[in-house]
C-alpha cells in the first residue's frame, strides 16, 4: 500500500516538472529531498528522460522527409516573395494615407494617460490601507485560533505602525476603538487559561510527584549498581533535567495546541522511559500569560496572583488525610503531592525570569518541611507495625533524595528519621517480646536429640556450638541445650538485621550504624529478653528440670555473645575493638537470668521440702522412739536424691549450692518444727524419733548426693540440730553450762534460747505425764535438776543480754 502511494506521488511530481516553468521547479524538487524515497525517485526520473529521448528520436525520424519537402517548397516560394514585396509597398502607401487616423488615436491616448494617473493614485492609497486590513485580518485569525500572545504582538504592531500610516478613514477609527477591548479580552482569556492550568496541576500533582520519585528511584538504583560494595553513597543525588528553550521551541516540540493546559497523556510512553515534569505538564499557559501580562505592563499583578494561588495550593497539599497512617499508600499519596508541587515550582523557577525566585521557593519549602515533619510525627506515632515503619522510612528517604536532587535542603527529614528510629526500636522490642515468649512457651526444656549428621549441621548452622567430646560420640546423641537456644539466637540475628535495614540510606557512617545496632541489641537483651527469661523462670508450675535446663541454655547463650559481636562487626564493617565501640550486655543478661533461675531452684527446692515437712506427723508424747526414719523423711530423701541426680548437668557450683541450700533449709525447718508454738510438750521418746530422722538426713549428706564437696562439708548444714539433740539425748548440761562461750565448747552451735524453749516443753511434759516414771526413786531429783538447768539457762541469757 505504501509503495503504491509512493509511486503515485513520484508520478505526480514528474508531471509537475514536465508542465512547470523551470523557475518554479524548486519547491517540487524540495518535496523530493524532504521525502524518504529519494533514490527511487531518481530511478523514475532517469527512466522518464530515456523515454523522452526515444520520443524525440522517433519524431525526428518521422519528420525528416517533410523537412526536405519544405526546403523544396521554400525555393518555390521565392517568386511569391517578390510578389509579397510589391504588396508591402502598396500597403505602406496606404499606411501613410491613414496617418490622419493616428492623430485621432493620439488624442484618445492622452485621455487614457489621465485615467492611468488616477488609477495609480488609487493604488497608492490602497497600498497603505491594505497592510492595515491584512494585519487586522491576521489579528482576527489569531484570536480565533486562541494564539493570544502573537495576537497581542499583532495588536501592538497594528496600533503603533500600521494605523498611523493608513490615514483617517472610518475603518481605522473603528479599529482604534477595538484595540483596548481586544487587550482586555486577551488578558482575561489568558488569566482563565492560567486558572485552568493551576487547577489541573493541583489535581495531577500526585502523578507528577510519582513520576519524579520514580526518576529518583531509578537514579538511586544506578548509583547503587556503580557502588554496589558500599552500603550507602554520600554523593548520591538526582540530576535534574533543566529544560531550556523559548516558547517557540516548546510550541514546535509540543504536539498539543496552546489551549491544552494540564497533564499530558503519557499512557503510551515506553515502560523503560520515565517522562520528566516537562513531559507531563504543558507549561505554555504560564509562559503565555506571563508574556501577555508583561506586554500589558502588569507583570507584578500576575506574579502576585500566581504566588498567592500557589501558596493556597501548598497549604492544601500539606494537609494530610486523617487516615494516612493506616496504609503505606496514604503516605505515598501525601509525598507524591508534595514532590509534584515543588517539581512544578522548581521548573517554573528555572524556565521563567522572576515569576518565582529562590527566596519564594525556599519560603514555601520551609513551610512544607515544618508541616510535613509535624504530620509524620503525629501519624507515625499511631503505627505499631515494624514493617510499615520500615517501608515508611524507605519512602521518606526516597522523598528526601528526590527533593534534594532539586536543590531543597532535607537535613531535618533525616533528623526526624533518626527520631523515628527510637520508635521503630520500641516496636521491634514489642514484636520480639512476643516472639521470645512464644519460643519460651513452646519449648519442651529438654536436650535436643540429634539423629543424623545433617540434623546436627542444621542446628550448629543456626547456633555456634562446638564440643569436641560430643563430636566424638556416635549418632544418635543429644545436644546439652533445648530448642529455644538456636531459636533465640536466630531471633537475635533477625533483630540485628531489622535494625540494619532501618539504618540503610540514612547517610550514616559505619561507626554510627554499628553504635545504633549495638545499643538497640543491648535494649533487646537487657530489657526484652531478660524480662522474657524472668517470665519463664517465675512462671507458675515451672519444674526443677525446666529450671535446670534454663540454666544450661543461658550458659550456652552467654558463651555465644562474642559470636554476636563478630556478627555485628561483619555486617557493619566496624572492628569490634574500635575505640568507644559499644559492647553488648548479653553476658550480664544471661548471667542475671541464670542467677534468677538458680535462686528459683533454691526456692522451689525449699518449697518442695516444706511440702514434705507438712506431711510430718510426730507423736510428741511418745514414750519411746522408733528404730526407723519417718516415712515423710524417707520420701523427702528419695526426692532429693533423684533431683540432685539431674543437677549433674548444671555448670559450676550451682548443684553444690543448691544441695547445701536444701540441707540448710531442711535443718532449719526441722528445728522450727521442733520449736513451733503448737508443740507444747515434747517427750524423750519423741525426741529420740526426731533424732533418728536427723541421723537419716546426716546419712544423706554424708553420702554426697552432689559431687564436689570436701570431706563432711555438707554435714555442717545439720550441725546446729545435731548439737542440740546430742545435748538433750546425752543430758550433758554440765558440760554445756561450763564451756558456754568458749571456742572449744562441745555445744558451740546451741543457742541458749533454743535450749531453754525445748527444755521447758520437756519440763511441762515431765510434770503432767511422768516422763521419768521408770526412774521413780530419782524422779524428784530429776525434776529438781531440770528446774536448776532452766534457772541457769535463764541466768545465762540474762547475763548475755546485759
Amino acid at each position: 500500500m505504501a509503495s503504491a502511494e509512493t509511486a503515485a506521488e513520484h508520478e505526480r511530481i514528474l508531471r509537475e516538472i514536465e508542465s512547470t516553468d523551470t523557475n518554479c521547479i524548486g519547491p517540487t524538487l524540495r518535496s523530493v529531498y524532504d521525502g524518504q524515497e529519494h533514490g527511487l525517485f531518481m530511478d523514475k526520473l532517469e527512466g522518464r528522460i530515456r523515454n523522452h529521448d526515444r520520443e524525440i528520436e522517433k519524431m525526428c525520424n518521422h519528420h525528416f522527409q517533410g523537412f526536405v519537402d519544405s526546403i523544396t517548397e521554400l525555393l518555390k516560394v521565392r517568386g511569391e516573395a517578390q510578389k509579397l514585396k510589391c504588396q508591402v509597398t502598396e500597403t505602406n502607401q496606404k499606411l501613410q494615407n491613414d496617418g490622419k487616423e493616428l492623430l485621432t488615436s493620439m488624442d484618445e491616448l492622452r485621455q487614457c494617460r489621465l485615467q492611468q494617473r488616477n488609477i495609480a493614485t488609487t493604488v497608492d492609497k490602497l497600498t497603505h490601507c491594505l497592510p492595515v486590513l491584512e494585519m487586522y485580518s491576521k489579528l482576527q485569525e489569531q484570536m480565533k485560533a486562541k494564539r493570544y500572545y502573537p495576537a497581542l504582538r499583532t495588536l501592538e504592531q497594528l496600533e503603533e505602525s500600521c494605523l498611523p500610516q493608513a490615514g483617517s478613514y472610518r475603518f481605522s477609527a473603528i479599529m482604534a476603538e477595538n484595540i483596548s477591548r481586544l487587550r482586555t479580552l486577551i488578558r482575561d482569556v489568558s488569566m482563565s487559561d492560567l486558572k485552568d492550568f493551576l487547577e489541573s496541576i493541583r489535581k495531577h500533582s500526585d502523578k507528577i510527584g510519582e513520576t519524579a520519585m520514580k526518576q529518583a528511584q531509578v537514579q538511586i538504583a544506578r548509583d547503587n549498581a556503580v557502588t554496589s560494595q558500599q552500603r550507602s553513597a554520600s554523593g548520591r543525588r538526582i540530576r535534574k533535567e533543566v529544560c531550556s528553550g523559548t516558547e517557540v521551541d516548546r510550541k514546535e516540540s509540543n504536539p498539543f495546541s496552546e489551549k491544552d493546559s494540564g497533564i499530558l497523556d503519557v499512557e503510551d510512553e515506553e515502560e523503560n522511559e520515565i517522562p520528566g515534569a516537562q513531559d507531563l505538564v504543558d507549561f505554555s499557559p504560564v509562559y503565555r500569560c506571563l508574556h501577555i501580562y508583561t506586554a500589558l505592563g502588569a507583570r507584578d499583578t500576575f506574579e502576585n496572583y500566581y504566588r498567592k494561588q500557589r501558596r493556597k495550593q501548598a497549604r492544601l497539599v500539606l494537609q494530610p488525610h486523617s487516615n494516612m497512617h493506616e496504609t503505606l499508600e496514604g503516605y505515598r499519596h501525601y509525598f507524591n503531592q508534595i514532590v509534584g508541587f515543588f517539581v512544578v515550582e522548581d521548573h517554573i523557577l528555572h524556565t521563567t525570569q522572576g515569576l518565582v525566585n529562590r527566596a519564594y521557593v525556599e519560603e514555601l519549602w520551609e513551610l512544607a518541611l515544618s508541616k510535613t515533619i509535624a504530620a509524620l510525627r503525629t501519624h507515625s506515632s499511631y503505627c505499631t507495625d515494624p514493617d510499615l515503619i520500615l517501608d515508611l522510612k524507605n519512602l521518606i528517604v526516597l522523598f528526601a533524595d528526590t527533593l534534594q536532587g532539586y536543590g531543597f535542603p532535607v537535613n531535618q527529614l533525616f533528623d526526624m528519621l533518626l527520631e523515628m528510629r527510637d520508635q521503630y526500636g520500641e516496636i521491634l522490642l514489642k514484636k520480639w517480646n512476643q516472639s521470645f515468649r512464644q519460643i519460651l512457651d513452646q519449648d519442651n526444656y529438654s536436650p535436643i536429640p540429634v539423629a543424623s549428621p545433617e540434623e546436627y549441621q542444621r542446628i550448629t548452622g543456626q547456633f555456634p556450638f562446638q564440643d569436641p567430646e560430643l563430636d566424638k560420640m556416635h549418632f544418635p546423641k543429644k545436644l546439652p541445650f533445648s530448642e529455644f537456644v538456636p531459636k533465640v539466637y536466630s531471633q537475635l540475628k533477625e533483630f540485628i538485621y531489622a535494625c540494619l535495614k532501618y539504618s540503610e540510606d540514612l547517610h550514616l557512617s559505619s561507626t554510627e550504624i554499628d553504635d545504633m545496632i549495638r545499643k538497640s541489641t543491648n535494649l533487646l537483651l537487657t530489657r526484652t529478653l531478660s524480662h522474657c527469661l524472668q517470665y519463664a523462670i517465675k512462671k507458675k508450675n515451672v519444674g526443677l528440670a525446666e529450671l535446670v535446663q534454663i540454666i544450661v541454655n543461658t550458659t550456652h547463650l552467654e558463651q555465644s555473645c562474642h559470636y554476636l559481636e563478630e556478627f555485628i562487626s561483619n555486617i557493619t564493617n566496624v572492628p569490634p575493638d574500635t575505640i568507644n565501640a559499644t559492647k553488648l550486655y548479653g553476658t550480664s543478661t544471661f548471667k542475671d537470668a541464670r542467677h534468677a533461675a538458680e535462686e528459683e531452684i533454691y526456692t522451689n527446692l525449699n518449697q518442695k521440702i516444706d511440702q514434705f515437712l507438712q506431711l510430718a506427723d510426730y507423736d510428741w508424747m511418745a514414750a519411746q522412739g522408733g528404730g526407723q526414719a519417718s516415712d515423710y523423711l524417707s520420701d523427702l530423701i528419695a526426692f532429693l536424691c533423684s533431683t540432685f541426680a539431674v543437677f549433674t548437668h548444671l555448670p559450676g557450683k550451682v548443684a553444690q549450692t543448691a544441695c547445701m541450700s536444701a540441707c540448710k533449709h531442711l535443718s532449719t525447718s526441722l528445728l522450727q518444727l521442733l520449736l513451733e508454738a503448737d508443740v507444747r510438750q515434747v517427750s524423750m521418746g519423741a525426741l529420740q524419733q526426731f533424732n533418728v530422722d536427723v541421723k537419716e538426713c546426716e546419712r544423706f549428706a554424708r553420702a554426697g548426693p552432689v559431687p564436689g564437696f570436701q570431706g563432711d562439708t555438707l554435714l555442717l548444714a545439720f550441725i546446729d540440730l545435731r548439737q542440740l539433740l546430742d545435748l538433750f539425748t546425752q543430758w550433758d548440761w554440765s558440760t554445756y553450762l561450763a564451756d558456754y562461750g568458749r571456742p572449744t565448747c562441745k555445744y558451740l552451735r546451741v543457742n541458749p534460747h533454743t535450749a531453754l524453749a525445748l527444755l521447758e516443753k520437756m519440763k511441762d511434759n515431765s510434770r503432767k505425764n511422768n516422763v521419768f516414771a521408770q526412774f521413780r526413786k530419782n524422779e524428784r531429783d530429776k525434776q529438781k535438776l531440770i528446774d536448776t538447768v532452766v534457772k541457769q539457762l535463764r541466768n545465762l541469757i540474762a547475763s548475755n543480754q546485759a
